[in-house]
């Protein structure tokens, strides 16, 4: 296996926070890991108009709540910007309210720290960040993945340019994207998969009624189906655990758990190629 050329300490980031004090304490917490290469802005805006002239950073950390913005919009309006939306992102905040993290969760994060946060949890975020940056290429080299056909089912556009993305960088290019279950079937009675990849929540027909189907009605039933889902400790999810999904990962996710189930998956299925 290939040795990861990029390290924590290489990494260089842009911290959002308007706080002197909690830049300070990030600050130091990533001198403590051996990061050297940062820069802080106070406002969403400051930050927005530096990466559109200057170098991009390899990881945004931002809090939640800015004086000019939110970090929910501040994510949306990375992700909308064709030149910003590979950059990973990281949210450092007190905020619990699904309400206000849920969005953030969607726009597809590498990382959600509360505040206070521990230094293993920033460490943690950080590999997460390599492994993004940087994934293992060769975790699934002994399956043939360039024939891979991938069944890609998420209503949020930004969650599915995150996923594919990292499908992307393991080599696994043959995606085909659909924004509900109701879609996915219709892909699912014309063409074949080799994996399917989806969401829970979903308009007009979520991930349990997906996979019901897969499972009762499809001539492809026994495809393996990863859910990646903000609603992992959801009791609605027991009954799909049990019987319905090959693995489930939550959202925001570690690249590498993502590598880690696929690999699972596959080795597991004799649905695949």
């Amino acid at each position: 296996m290939a040795a990861k050329s990029l390290t924590i300490q290489d990494l260089s980031i842009t911290l959002i926070e308007p706080s002197p004090t909690q830049k300070k304490i990030i600050s130091n917490h990533l001198e403590s890991l051996g990061v050297s290469r940062s820069q802080w802005f106070q406002e969403g805006s400051s930050c927005l108009e530096s990466l559109k002239t200057s170098f991009k950073p390899d990881l945004i950390i931002s809090a939640m709540y800015l004086p000019d913005m939110s970090g929910t919009e501040l994510v949306q309006s990375l992700k909308n910007d064709p030149d910003l939306d590979s950059i990973p992102f990281m949210l450092i905040s007190s905020e619990i309210s699904d309400y206000y993290l849920e969005p953030i969760r969607q726009a597809g994060v590498v990382a959600i720290l509360p505040k206070p946060f521990d230094l293993n949890e920033l460490r943690n975020a950080l590999y997460a960040t390599v492994d993004f940056l940087e994934p293992d290429t060769d975790a699934l080299e002994d399956f043939d993945i360039e024939e891979l056909r991938v069944l890609l089912v998420d209503d949020s556009l930004s969650a599915r340019k995150h996923i594919i993305r990292i499908l992307n960088s393991l080599g696994i290019e043959n995606i085909t994207e659909t924004i509900n279950g109701k879609e996915a079937i219709d892909q699912l009675e014309s063409d074949f998969f080799n994996l399917i990849v989806t969401d829970y929540n979903m308009p007009e027909m979520d991930g349990r009624e997906l996979i019901d189907y897969v499972r009762g009605q499809s001539n492809q039933s026994s495809i393996p189906v990863l859910m990646v889902t903000s609603d992992s400790e959801n009791s609605h999810l027991a009954g799909i655990k049990q019987s319905g999904i090959s693995a489930i990962c939550d959202k925001p996710f570690e690249p590498k758990m993502v590598i880690s189930l696929i690999k699972k998956i596959l080795s597991s299925s004799s649905h695949v190629i």
